[in-house]
Formats: C-alpha cells, structure tokens, sequence
C-alpha cells in the first residue's frame, strides 16, 4: 500500500495505525503537497457487515458537521487496487500527538490544565449531542484525543478524533446488537448495545482520570463497578466529587448533559449537596404519563393559601363594589345611566378576569402532550379546554431546564441552582411548564432545598430522557 495513489490525486506515505481490516495511513495529495490522513476499510480479513455499515456511519456524519476541534472531512471513494478492495475516507491531517502518547512521553498536566481540557471536550460533546438527531460518539478515549503544545497560559488546543463508532440517536441498528467502544472507557450500558449523551460523558470523566492518574481505569481498583480513583490523584474535593458523577454506572446518576457537567464544573458544589433527583418528589400533583410513543404531562396550578384567600377577598369586593355602582347607574335617568354603564364594562372585565384566575388557581390544567406526530400546549378549567400551542413533533429543537438564581445552602456560600421553569422549544415557540408548588421560602439549612426547584429537575430529565434530547441549563 505504501506508495500507492489513491482515486488519482492521494500518495500513500506511511502507516499511522492497523487493526484488523482498518488501516490509517499518512498520505499527501499530489497536486498540492498537503498532508491528508485516510482510513481504509477492507473486505475480506475479518471484516463483517457491522464494519461497513459503521464506516459509511462515519463519512455521513464527518461530511455533515464542521468544528474547529473536529477534523474535516474531504473525500469518500471506493477502492479497487490488485491488493486492496474496499473503502477510503479522507480527513484533514492534524499534526499533533494525542493525550496517550503525550502521558507516555512523560508530559503531566495540573489540575486546572485538567479542568481546561475537559471544559474543550464538553463543548465539542455539546456541538454533537445538540445536532439533529444528537450524534453520539461512543469511543472517547486519550488516543482518540490530540492536544498541542502548551501556549501562553493555555493547555494547548484540544481536538476529537476517530468517528468509527459514532451512532446518532434516531440510528436503527436492526436485529443485533454492534458493542463498540473500548474497554475501561465504555459505560456499562454501552455493553448493551445502549447509548445516550450521557455515555460520552462517562468516556470523557475515565478519560479525565487517565490524565489525572496516568493509569488505564482497568489498572485502578473498582468496588460495585465504579471505578475507585480518589486516593491516586491529587485533586480538590471538588474536582474528585465532579469526576465521580462523571464515571457513575447508572446513567441516572450521571449528569445528563454536557451543559450540565460544564455549569457543574464551572461552579463546584459538594455531591451531598446536590439532591439526587431520580424519583418524582413525594409532594409532587404533577401527573406524568408515558408510553413508547406518547408522554403527557398534567400540571396542577400551584394552590398557595395566602394567595387564594387574598384574591378571593379582593375579587368579591371589587365586584361587589361594581354591583353597586352599576345598579346605582342604571337607576340614574336618560342618557347618564347609559354613559355610567358603559364606564363600568372594562372594570367588569377585570373582575370576571380575577374570577377566572381564581377558579384556574383552584381547579386549573396545563396539560403538555408529546406524541409520535405532533406537541401540544393548553390548559383546562372546571371541564372547559383551550389548546394554545401547537407543533410538528419533528420542530421540537431543543428542552431547556431555567434556573432563575443560585440558593445558598452552607456558611461557606455554596450553592445549588434555582430551576423555575421547564421550556421546550419547537418551530421557534416556547412550551414552557411551572412547578405544581409553591415555594416562597429560601433554604437556611444543608438540606432544605426549594420543593418546586427539586420537582421542575426531575421533571425537565423525565422529558429529556423520553425526547431522547440534551437537556440545556440556561439563566432566566
């Protein structure tokens, strides 16, 4: 193979790697001297349909993204040699070392040069997990990330590389099931042929410890199959707590999105601190039903005594008041008590408003409805129904969980985000959903944690998860 040209315009220089029946190899084009790096898939040898099909999977989602830290895709051809029958890809040539070779050449990194590198890869997780459909990569591992040399205060750029694992979500893998991956950096759903953005974080938190240890996750001990690092690093508590979210065995306990992780990282916070919502809170009115194909969700209007009570009073003495007026008007003589009547209407509407704010506050729906084909918004009241929004199930763009502030939960300022809404966006309309409580109390204890915050986090991964879809974390 070395020295052949390839497709007319690609001479094959040297071997980068061998596996089987894929091979890597250094090569340039002929007309332009440019390094090029192509991989090859061969038939016969030992390779089998779930190769092709993986490789093709490749070159479809290299072609169809565009990353700065994601090689470029260039070519994609057929190959028909004497000696070699089969497929190449062309990809840009990046000529850095990866993480592994890096390690083994004896180069160490910090914590914050840690920190900086797994803030790199969670971005370029985000970019992928938030394509449509989400593009799972399945294969994070130090060799299949480059890092450069470091400049100035910056670790030095960080890329991802080797797609052939790549699945995306809405990819159907027919009556087998393909386990790729590598050993010590899979998740253990991925064993199952089973995968979500949250196993690519798994990848990059054993990846982490890799760099921290500089030993592969098999070589470290493990206890209920999670690996055990904390006694061979030196990082900070919370950088250790953060990391063993990452690496959790249930993809319940693992952050469920690279936005997540990052505002984790970004804002540390002890892990007994964090309420582990995997359970619909006990208080919770909410009703939440799902099937294979549809999930509804009915949301109660939060019923705050001291609310209700105080718009009772205010709404029976405002229409009181107008009772007297309008009767007062209307006995007046020709034309004042038509005038004076007419005057009355708009305070009439505000006070029919506040009654039906007060019989929606006691026996008021939203009601939110995902099926196979569409989304729906409306709200329901004493057996009346209005739908205010609706869209095609294929606009639905994106599900984001609002924190509107931070709540300190110690003396030593830490804090956990304040979630006060739910928002779904589809065909550029917001499907938003409020808390079944109320909270107007702020936590003073480790503990204590706001009762709506908690219900709004589960209720936001409940629909992430059934969507299949990145949950995003956003500031109201």
């Amino acid at each position: 193979m070395q020295g052949s040209i390839l497709n007319g315009i690609y001479k094959v220089e040297s071997p980068l790697s061998q596996r089987g029946s894929r091979a890597t190899w250094l090569a340039k084009k002929i007309d332009t001297d440019e390094r090029i790096v192509i991989k090859i898939l061969k038939f016969g040898l030992d390779a089998q349909w779930s190769d092709f099909r993986l490789f093709e999977r490749e070159a479809q989602t290299l072609k169809n993204i565009n990353h700065s830290a994601i090689p470029n895709y260039l070519d994609y051809f057929e190959l028909d040699l004497p000696d070699c029958q089969g497929f190449a890809l062309v990809q840009e040539y990046i000529a850095v070392p990866s993480i592994e070779e890096t390690i083994k050449a004896g180069r160490t990194f910090s914590e914050l040069e840690i920190k900086e590198i797994a803030e790199s890869l969670l971005n370029i997780l985000l970019y992928l997990h938030l394509q449509q459909p989400s593009i799972i990569h399945r294969d994070i591992k130090p060799s299949n990330i480059l890092i450069a040399d470091r400049s100035g205060n910056s670790v030095g750029q960080v890329y991802l590389i080797d797609f052939g694992a790549v699945k995306n979500v809405a990819a159907a893998e027919g009556g087998t099931i393909t386990v790729v991956g590598t050993y010590g950096y899979m998740p253990p759903e991925q064993f199952g042929g089973y995968t979500t953005p949250a196993s690519d974080l798994y990848s990059l938190g054993a990846t982490l410890i890799y760099l921290a240890t500089g030993r592969h996750p098999t070589e470290l001990p493990s206890k209920d199959g999670k690996i055990i690092f904390a006694d061979s690093v030196q990082l900070s508590y919370s950088s250790r707590r953060w990391l063993e979210q990452m690496i959790e065995p249930s993809c319940d306990k693992r952050f469920s999105s690279a936005v997540e992780a990052s505002i984790e990282l970004q804002q540390p916070q002890k892990a007994e601190l964090k309420p582990n919502i995997v359970k619909q809170p006990s208080y919770s009115k909410i009703v939440l039903k799902k099937t294979a194909d549809t999930i509804e969700v009915i949301v109660p209007a939060p019923k705050l005594v001291s609310e209700i009570l105080g718009l009772a009073a205010f709404a029976v003495m405002w229409n009181c008041f107008l009772v007297v007026w309008t009767g007062g008007a209307l006995m007046a003589p020709m034309p004042i008590n038509v005038i004076f009547s007419l005057f009355s209407i708009p305070f009439w509407l505000a006070g029919l408003a506040m009654i039906g704010k007060l019989f929606f506050t006691l026996n008021g729906k939203t009601k939110l409805k995902i099926d196979k084909s569409a989304i729906s918004l409306g709200y329901e009241c004493l057996g009346c129904k209005y739908s205010r929004q609706k869209a095609l199930r294929a606009d639905i763009a994106a599900i984001e969980s609002v924190y509107s502030g931070w709540q300190m939960v110690t003396k030593e300022q830490e804090k956990i985000p304040v979630y006060s809404e739910v928002v779904i966006w589809a065909n550029g309309l917001p499907y938003r959903l409020s808390s079944s409580v109320k909270s107007t109390t702020v936590a003073k204890s480790t503990f204590n944690y706001n009762p709506a915050s908690i219900e709004l986090d589960w209720l936001a991964k409940e629909l992430s998860e059934w969507l299949s879809m990145p949950l995003t974390k956003t500031a109201s």
